[in-house]
Order: structure tokens, then C-alpha cells, then sequence
């Protein structure tokens, strides 16, 4: 199990960002990504509808021979990653979660911002993890349905981010956990909305650590990468846009 893919899902294109990280980091390792662009958004569809969807996608990424599973989707990891833990026993999966326990840390003022989509901020899994690492700050998680679309057709989203962050900004906190990786994509403009001493953090980086952890446990870490292959359910241009963006390279297929 050393020489194989590491596989990569999310609703759409946000976790191109979460692959990014992981090529960076690893960069012996060959992705195999799903985008389910077609399906998006994912956060307005029900917890039974995500988990077929993303069981779904599981399998594929299995008959394509991953030797783990990266779910680089919040919505999906809070909403299925339970289930999909049971169902496939025989594979690790990894999940993306907002990086609260950095964002308690890095905050000087004792306000922290978690900015997901409504159904990640919504749910018991997310509000869990408040409780567990958040106690000791003022934290204010909100969740939109309204920026995920928009990144996914390419369009302007600027007058929806000043919108869903101003919550934020009259709070005061001083560091923004972002709990959607589709949020990624346009941290520069969330960051030049937020103001230069508000912090913004992903969850790119540490998910990629943990696969790293992962198959070093396993001592399935790759000795040399193939292509990387990307799969989408929707029209190719906006995913070989984002591939270029991000600076990745390899085979691009809709299914």
C-alpha cells in the first residue's frame, strides 16, 4: 500500500485547496481528487442525501485504488464522516474540521470568528468542538449558503462577503477560523475585508499534517509520485482554473 493515491473529496472545488496543502507537504504523493460540482451546494441537502453522495464518491476513490480518504469538506466531515468511518472499516479517513484549537490560541483579545456554511455551523458536531477547545473565549460561528455558489460559477462575490462578515468585524474578533475549505479560495479578499490585524486561519495545512501522521503510522508513505488526476461532476473550466490558480498540475476528467 505505499505506491498509491491518496484520495481527495469535497462537495466541489474548495478542497483543491486542502490537496494543495497536502502536495506541498508531500509531495511524493499522487491525488486522486473528487469535486462533486454538479451537486453543490451541499450544506441546503439533508445528512442522509451527504452521506450517499459522499459514500458514493468513497467508493470510487476505493476502486481507484486510495490507500486513504481525505474528506476536504466540513459540511461533509460533520454531517458523514461517522458513518463513513463504520461502512469503511478497512481505509483511514481523514476529516477537515475548523482549526478552532489554533484560532483559541492565536486570539489576544479572547474573540475568535468561525466562518462555515450554515449547516457546519449548525451542527452538534461543530458546537461539540466549540465546547471542547473554545471555553475559555467569546466565539461567534456563523455559517452562509449564499458564497459557495458563487465561487463555484466564477462570479463576484465581494458584496456577499462584506455582507456575512460584518457580524464579524462589529464583534471584534481578532481571528477568523475558516470551517469551509471553499472559503480558502478567497482568504486575500476576506482578509482585505476583515482589516490587517484580524487573523485568518485554514484548515489546509493541519489536515495535511494528519495525513502525513497517517500513513507514517501505517508506513505507507509513497517513494515517488504519479500524475495527479482530477475528477469533476461539472464542466471542466472553472476546475482547471482553480488547478492553475493553486499552482497543481496533472489530468483533469469530468464524470
Amino acid at each position: 500500500m505505499t505506491n498509491l493515491p491518496i484520495g481527495v473529496l469535497d462537495s466541489g472545488l474548495g478542497g483543491l485547496t486542502v490537496a494543495s496543502e497536502i502536495i506541498k507537504l508531500l509531495p511524493k504523493e499522487q491525488i486522486i481528487y473528487f469535486g462533486d460540482s454538479k451537486n453543490i451546494p451541499y450544506s441546503k441537502k439533508s445528512k442522509k442525501r451527504i452521506f450517499q453522495l459522499s459514500k458514493n464518491i468513497v467508493e470510487f476513490l476505493i476502486k481507484n485504488k486510495a490507500k486513504i480518504i481525505v474528506i476536504a469538506c466540513n459540511t461533509i466531515t460533520v454531517s458523514a464522516i461517522n458513518d463513513l468511518r463504520k461502512l469503511f472499516q478497512d481505509i483511514p479517513i481523514v476529516g477537515t474540521v475548523p482549526v478552532i484549537k489554533t484560532a483559541v490560541k492565536a486570539t489576544h483579545n479572547g474573540r475568535i470568528g468561525i466562518f462555515s456554511t450554515k449547516k457546519t455551523a449548525e451542527s452538534i458536531y461543530q458546537r461539540n468542538l466549540i465546547k471542547e477547545f473554545a471555553k475559555s473565549v467569546k466565539v461567534l460561528n456563523l455559517g452562509s449558503d449564499e458564497i459557495v455558489p458563487k465561487i463555484e460559477q466564477g462570479k463576484s462575490i465581494k458584496t456577499i462577503l462584506e455582507k456575512e462578515l460584518l457580524p464579524f468585524r462589529k464583534a471584534g474578533v481578532d481571528t477568523l477560523a475558516l470551517g469551509c475549505t471553499h472559503y480558502s479560495l478567497v482568504k486575500e479578499d476576506i482578509r482585505k475585508i476583515m482589516g490587517s490585524n484580524v487573523k485568518i486561519i485554514d484548515s489546509g495545512a493541519a489536515v495535511a499534517r494528519q495525513v502525513r501522521r497517517v500513513l507514517e503510522a501505517n508506513n505507507s508513505q509513497s517513494k515517488f509520485s504519479e500524475p495527479n488526476e482530477y475528477y469533476t461532476t461539472a464542466d471542466t473550466v472553472q476546475i482547471k482554473k482553480v488547478i492553475k490558480l493553486l499552482g497543481l498540475s496533472g489530468f483533469v476528467t469530468r464524470i
